[in-house]
């Protein structure tokens, strides 16, 4: 009851009046933007921009454009708090950082998902082509109880000589 009494209208303070302990007016430019149920986004703005620096500059701003401004002096403000060197540039390098960590994860699955396609696309060709036993997967190329005569070893060959042409277009883009 006493903040419906110190604002007079019967409208509790905005959060910005009540931490600067002052009389929030019909007219406060703190009002709209920082509301009294959330004090600790005006008081992480106030601790890193001040008081009044904050009021000119939302005096400065047209009215369509504070609300856009007060959140990024917040987000700023907040990572300023949990960083005073890098603040939001520190939050923004440690982004790019896992986009490029991540970026380069999906280019080694898309390597593995061709080598995967051509080992699979080789075992066929060599079940197709020359009577062999093989499955045409890749762990039944590599198995050494599978025997193969001269003929198949000339294929063999020349399919791996395709793998490695793919591969090396693969990986000149």
């Amino acid at each position: 009851m006493k903040e419906v009494a110190a604002a007079g209208a019967g409208v509790s303070p905005c959060a910005a009046c009540k931490l600067l302990r002052r009389r929030c007016s019909p007219g406060c430019v703190f009002a709209p933007y920082f509301p009294s149920g959330e004090p600790h986004r005006f008081a992480s703005v106030h601790k890193v921009f001040g008081a009044s620096n904050i009021s000119k500059l939302l005096q400065e701003i047209p009215a369509e454009h504070r609300g856009d401004a007060v959140s990024s002096l917040v987000y700023e403000a907040n990572a300023r708090v949990r960083d005073p060197i890098y603040g939001c540039v520190g939050a923004i390098t440690s982004l790019q950082r896992q986009v490029e960590s991540l970026q380069t994860q999906l280019a080694l699955a898309q390597a593995e998902m061709v080598r995967l396609r051509m080992a699979n696309a080789y075992g066929a060709a060599r079940h197709n082509g020359g009577g062999s036993t093989a499955s045409g997967s890749p762990s039944s190329m590599s198995s050494p109880t599978k025997t193969a005569d001269h003929h198949d070893m000339a294929v063999d060959q020349s399919g791996v000589m395709e793998l490695e042409l793919e591969c090396s277009r693969f990986w000149a883009y």
